[in-house]
């Protein structure tokens, strides 16, 4: 429990927001959360909680909560451009490698779990967003909101995603901070599984500039995925997907196709944040708001837990001292961080292989993965190489 308590604003209820809502609650500090959605978000695409994500939602009490809604390990399906199977990989051999501190979960999910963890111990309010800001040598902080309300704060924490509000009224305009990696994502909920696709499965295509996937769980909604290579800024789903993915085939592309015309479909450029300070007096940035590591990189979800969960330690290592405690936390992060980026920038190759050769290698590589020995001492490789 701290002593030092303080009035903390946070910008955005989502995955970071609404874990540091959590923590620095518990922690006897007061805790107002507003949210520029209209309603908490539901649904999403699946995230996976590995080593210091994992670790993080134990920390904040998370993992029972989140077992009752794990999706567990898919088995993979490489498929051509109509749909029809090349290489198929057993969830077994994941399942060998992660063991039992890995969870699967739709965004949404985890979303659920943090919310109802807070259960109204501190204030949420959507449809409201953050429009000024006033940090003066003097005087507390002063936080104007998007209601008319004005707030007096020790602290405000920008949880409010790649396109921050909060870093653009405090940092500066965003194209200072975001680094536009030259692709685009799509992904939406599907209304039902495409034919022939089991339960716990994913089947993707992946050919050059471009990846399709199809999941689906065994618990909620099926969904799609594409991403693809492209300099413009990215159009509306329907057209892109036609543009780029219509000459696909077969049960899975269809299904996907015909679901792609829904308002829950998210598109977007795939963006890394750069900055060289994550706080700014008393003013702190924090998830995809002060780092994001793109979904090439994967994580995104465990570095905000993890991020919040040692935000609310660190402040609690020194009471009254905030620029000592963000020094403190930004260096535990930092270099975790720089890893995800660079793994996310190689990566690219993998979502979008840059030539046929580049697709062919790949291949191989998944095949091998499906060979019991290989395949058992790649996937533990592969584990470690996430854990760092």
């Amino acid at each position: 429990m701290a002593d030092h308590e303080l009035r903390i604003v946070i910008a955005g209820a989502g995955i970071a927001g609404l874990a540091a809502a959590l923590r620095l609650q518990r922690d006897g500090h007061r805790v107002l959360v507003v949210e520029r959605a209209a309603e908490r978000r539901t649904g999403g695409y699946l995230v996976n909680l590995l080593g210091p994500g994992f670790d993080a939602a134990d920390a904040l009490g998370l993992v029972p909560a989140l077992r009752e809604r794990d999706q567990g390990i898919f088995t993979s399906l490489l498929v051509r451009a109509d749909g029809s199977t090349k290489t198929t990989m057993p969830a077994a051999l994941a399942e060998q490698s992660l063991g039992s501190r890995a969870l699967t979960v739709f965004r949404g999910d985890l979303e659920a779990v943090l919310f109802e963890a807070l259960g109204g111990a501190a204030e949420v309010r959507f449809g409201t967003s953050v429009t000024a800001v006033t940090d003066g040598a003097a005087g507390p902080l002063q936080v104007t909101l998007s209601d008319g309300s004005e707030h007096e704060a020790d602290l405000l924490i920008g949880a409010d995603g790649l396109h921050s509000g909060v870093r653009e009224l405090v940092f500066g305009p965003k194209a200072q901070y975001v680094r536009d990696l030259g692709h685009a994502v799509i992904a939406f909920p599907m209304e039902a599984a495409p034919e022939g696709l089991p339960e716990q499965t994913a089947s993707t295509f992946i050919d050059v500039g471009r990846t399709a996937a199809v999941f689906r769980p065994r618990g909620g909604a099926p969904s799609a995925f594409f991403t693809y290579r492209t300099d413009e800024t990215p159009r509306g789903p329907v057209e892109a997907l036609a543009e780029h993915f219509g000459d696909l085939s077969g049960p899975v592309h269809e299904a996907a196709r015909w679901s792609a015309d829904t308002d829950d479909a998210y598109v977007d450029s795939v963006s890394q944040v750069v900055m060289d300070a994550w706080s700014r007096g008393r003013v702190v940035l924090l998830g995809d708001a002060a780092w994001c590591v793109s979904l090439f990189a994967g994580h995104g979800a465990g570095l905000a837990l993890a991020g919040a969960d040692r935000l609310g330690a660190a402040l609690l290592d020194h009471p009254g001292e905030l620029s000592d405690a963000a020094r403190e936390w930004e260096t535990g992060l930092r270099e975790e961080v720089r890893t995800r980026q660079r793994q996310a920038r190689a990566g690219m190759a993998r979502f979008a292989p840059p030539s046929r050769f580049h697709v062919h290698v790949q291949d191989l590589m998944i095949r091998a993965l499906t060979a019991p020995v290989v395949g058992g001492l790649l996937m533990r490789g592969l584990h470690r190489v996430m854990e760092r």
